[in-house]
């Protein structure tokens, strides 16, 4: 099964968080009208005394107006004197028509009941996720026309409201509440599933991704499940089950906080005298701290919740002030020297950081009233630049493992060439010594019979002599090719080598119309066997040579380039096509009409031998120019 690649897969998760933020604009776009907003409502501390609700709500409706005090609308909420756990909140609903309700933005407390007429039209005991959540409640003409009565109790956060209260048309506030809070659930939910896409990818990643991806997944989970947890429009689906919102609420940020910190390491270290690993590891033992008192203060019927609200609230939250303000520190410093993905992840986490901080420290100055809220679009900014900086590594990972599959590939051609050369060399080996003696024996008698004979004779002896004579090149070329081993190395004079050679082939390229020149360097110095070298370069010079027409001309150039000499042997002959190119080298191939092709292969032998490297650069009807590399000669 072919998989997409990962710069494929990375893109479809970017994807997936740019359709989550789909449902937010279609929100925006909304345009419904949702009825008029209170502009003030009143508010009454409960008599610590009074025996029941009913007798405190018989007290409170038959209290005179001065003992209300009046709160305007987005006003904070006024603090509660000492002893006093309860309060009573009147608001003046105008007229109400069929299908009515009143959307009260910010409700504190875990119980809240509502009275119209003496008549209780609204309970929501236990629901202990009231800090700061909307509340709807219908409204009906059948209620009568008085005021409304609001009972707030208790609550980590204290009680009472803040915020907007608006009346209206029920579907049309319905719709208000979808807009301004189901879009934390939407992008929650579509975190969730982008993070069982990546970690399906990551089954079919190396290893070490494997794990720093595994990291990324659970913070991206976490992130999901924030949002899903702390949105106000979760209580209105799932009623009477606050503690198991915030129990997932709480789960959710012990992981993250730690996870969020491997991620870190796994992408930058584990930082200088690993700070790093020992904040992580303190950072992880104090969430498993946490998970195991959550659990205890569960087990003991929330009888600790005091003493868990300040280790899970007060300690974390300025655990986190803590985190962010170093990791941002750390990654800005990476940044700094040059680490792409160190820039990366500061632009996303620098968005993130900023307004997480700032929305901490309003929480905390604010007494705890504040109401996070643009946090999450700094999750979003920071979770694109986390996942660019997977998908990048994804991609290296990708090309790195193409780049090994074409080295693989390369070296099993170098060895499948290597076994070919090996059986060639040792069967030339073997036939040069049998047939060189009786070639020699028979020579010998040819030119014995060629002395007693006449010249038509002679002719053909000196013919089959000459067969001969080039037989003994050849098998010398089997010998040199089977073992092109540098018998005695010497320190080799680059430029006198060329130049001898030269002067050997200068009368051979005179008599094709052409001409050597030369451009050499002195002081170039190699390792390696005279008699070899000569040869290689005959070979090479001598091919040249065959190649040219009329006004020909043959440059041998060589100079040093670092640890290397490097020699040019150019000439402006017939040149060759890209598949005869393809060819130079193979056993037997030449392109010229008696040749074997064992010269080339001696010459590549030898240059091998010799530790060099060898190129070939042609174009048909232009030329052919042959390059050599060399190690330079080192005197020590």
């Amino acid at each position: 099964m072919k998989l997409p690649s990962p710069k494929r897969v990375a893109a479809i998760l970017m994807l997936l968080l740019l359709i989550a933020l789909v449902p937010l604009g279609v929100a925006m776009e909304w345009s419904g009208k949702t009825g008029p907003i209170l502009p003030e409502w009143e508010m009454k501390w409960e008599q610590p005394d009074a025996d029941s609700l009913a007798d405190s709500f018989e007290e409170t409706a038959a209290a005179p107006d001065q003992e209300w005090m009046k709160v305007p609308a987005n006003a904070a909420r006024p603090l509660p004197p000492a002893g006093v756990s309860a309060a009573w909140l009147r608001f003046a609903i105008p007229k109400v028509t069929t299908n009515s309700a009143l959307l009260i933005d910010k409700v504190y407390g875990n119980t809240i009941k509502a009275y119209r007429n003496n008549e209780i039209i609204y309970d929501s005991s236990q629901m202990v996720n009231f800090n700061g959540s909307k509340v709807l409640i219908p409204l009906s003409p059948k209620d009568g026309n008085g005021p409304l009565y609001l009972w707030s109790s208790g609550g980590s956060k204290g009680f009472g409201v803040e915020g907007e209260v608006r009346t209206g048309n029920y579907d049309q506030l319905i719709a208000l509440y979808v807009k301004q809070d189901l879009v934390d659930m939407v992008l929650g939910a579509a975190l969730i599933f982008m993070a069982a896409v990546l970690m399906t990818c990551l089954f079919f990643v190396r290893v070490e991704l494997f794990s720093g991806g595994l990291w990324l997944v659970l913070v991206i989970v976490s992130f999901g499940v924030l949002f899903i947890t702390y949105s106000p429009f979760l209580p209105l689906i799932l009623h009477n089950q606050g503690r198991l919102i915030e129990t997932f609420f709480d789960l959710a940020l012990f992981t993250l906080l730690p996870a969020f910190t491997f991620y870190f390491e796994r992408i930058f270290g584990p930082g200088r005298g690993n700070r790093l690993v020992r904040f992580r590891n303190f950072q992880l033992g104090y969430s498993i701290f946490c998970s195991g008192f959550l659990l205890l203060n569960t087990l003991l019927s929330y009888r600790l919740d005091h003493l868990y609200r300040i280790m899970t609230v007060e300690v974390m939250g300025i655990l986190m002030i803590i985190q962010l303000a170093y990791l941002l520190g750390l990654a800005v410093i990476y940044a700094y020297r040059g680490n792409k993905d160190a820039v990366i992840f500061s632009l996303g986490f620098a968005a993130f950081a900023v307004v997480s901080l700032g929305e901490l420290l309003l929480y905390f100055t604010s007494a705890e009233r504040y109401h996070l809220y643009w946090w999450k679009w700094g999750v979003i900014a920071f979770v694109i630049s986390l996942i660019v900086i997977l998908g990048r590594g994804f991609a290296r990972n990708y090309e790195q493992a193409v780049s090994y599959s074409r080295e693989l590939e390369k070296f099993n051609n170098e060895v499948q060439r290597s076994e070919k050369m090996e059986i060639i060399s040792e069967l030339a080996a073997s036939v040069a010594h049998e047939v060189r003696n009786p070639l020699q024996v028979t020579r010998g008698f040819l030119q014995i019979l060629g002395e007693r004979s006449g010249s038509k004779e002679k002719e053909y002896l000196d013919m089959a002599m000459q067969e001969l004579d080039r037989a003994s090149v050849i098998i010398t070329d089997f010998l040199t090719f089977a073992k092109p081993g540098l018998d005695q190395e010497d320190i080799l004079e680059v430029s006198g080598e060329l130049k001898h050679v030269s002067g050997i082939l200068v009368p051979l390229a005179n008599l094709q119309g052409g001409a050597i020149q030369l451009q050499l360097q002195d002081g170039l110095q190699v390792l390696g066997s005279s008699s070899k070298f000569k040869q290689a370069f005959i070979n090479l010079i001598k091919n040249s040579v065959e190649s040219l027409q009329e006004n020909g001309l043959i440059k041998v150039s060589a100079w040093k380039s670092g640890p290397h000499i490097m020699v040019s042997v150019k000439d402006n002959g017939e040149g060759m096509k890209v598949s005869e190119l393809a060819r130079l080298g193979e056993p037997y191939y030449s392109n010229k009409t008696k040749g074997t092709g064992l010269g080339l292969m001696v010459t590549f032998r030898i240059i091998e031998a010799m530790n060099g490297s060898i190129q070939f650069h042609s174009k048909k009807g232009e030329g052919t120019e042959v390059i050599v590399k060399l190690p330079a000669y080192r005197n020590k």
